[in-house]
């Protein structure tokens, strides 16, 4: 992986700047810093900002982990392209499958009730259920991996101190990221995400630059930011880029 806001980078944030160029952002852990708990995640007024006047120069979304209107909640007024929600599976115009939903929720809260520092969300679309609160995070996780052997037709994956359910078969954000590069007709793609459900989008095919928060040996970003505080500066970056072929 090489280093995103390096000198030997620069030409290639300097090229998405004059290409038709998708920035796709994760929430969570990319714009957002992560948390203890989901609902007291939020931006900085900083990123707001600087999001807000990206928004306005390149086409722009945000592909979460969150439900839709969760996160449309924590942009602040920021105006997208899209949001999708739910690992990609949801939009303004996706159904919801309760019925499974509702039975694989009904079983892991059967399960997992008496450990303490778990707890279930419901996100509509999907479940995430979390073990940050846990003191022995590690016989947590491999509890809730053990209960969700049960779960008929279920995706199940891991995130940072969660294990994420989804319905085989929904879209996953790789799959999102591909249609709104299509639908906006974008030559090119900037992804930014910081954890292993964001590897659906890393791995897309085609004229995609993905990278990672935070650096690792096991990814198929080929770039990253040593930190979340980095969005930041690359973000004022693409910006200041972008302006004065803005103006022309």
């Amino acid at each position: 992986m090489n280093y995103f806001l390096s000198r030997e980078s620069r030409p290639i944030i300097k090229q998405l700047a004059v290409e038709r160029t998708l920035c796709a952002f994760d929430f969570d852990g990319t714009l957002s810093p992560i948390v203890d708990h989901p609902d007291q995640a939020g931006m900085r007024n900083r990123t707001r900002d600087l999001l807000r006047r990206l928004a306005v120069l390149y086409p722009c979304i945000v592909v979460s982990g969150r439900g839709r209107a969760d996160v449309l909640e924590k942009l602040g007024g920021a105006t997208l392209a899209r949001v999708l929600g739910n690992h990609g599976a949801e939009s303004e115009t996706s159904l919801v499958p309760r019925k499974r939903i509702d039975q694989w929720k009904a079983i892991l809260e059967s399960e997992l009730h008496l450990l303490p520092g778990i707890w279930v969300e419901d996100k509509g679309f999907s479940l995430a259920v979390h073990f940050r609160q846990s003191i022995h995070k590690a016989e947590s996780r491999r509890q809730i991996l053990t209960a969700t052997e049960r779960l008929e037709h279920a995706n199940v994956f891991g995130g940072k101190k969660v294990v994420n359910l989804v319905p085989i078969g929904a879209p996953h954000k790789g799959d999102a990221l591909a249609a709104e590069q299509d639908r906006l007709k974008c030559t090119s793609v900037l992804y930014l995400g910081d954890d292993e459900n964001d590897e659906d989008a890393f791995a897309l095919d085609g004229n995609i630059v993905p990278v990672r928060i935070g650096r690792t040996r096991h990814s198929h970003a080929r770039f990253f930011l040593r930190t979340q505080m980095e969005i930041d500066e690359l973000l004022e970056l693409l910006v200041r880029l972008r302006e004065p072929i803005a103006s022309v």
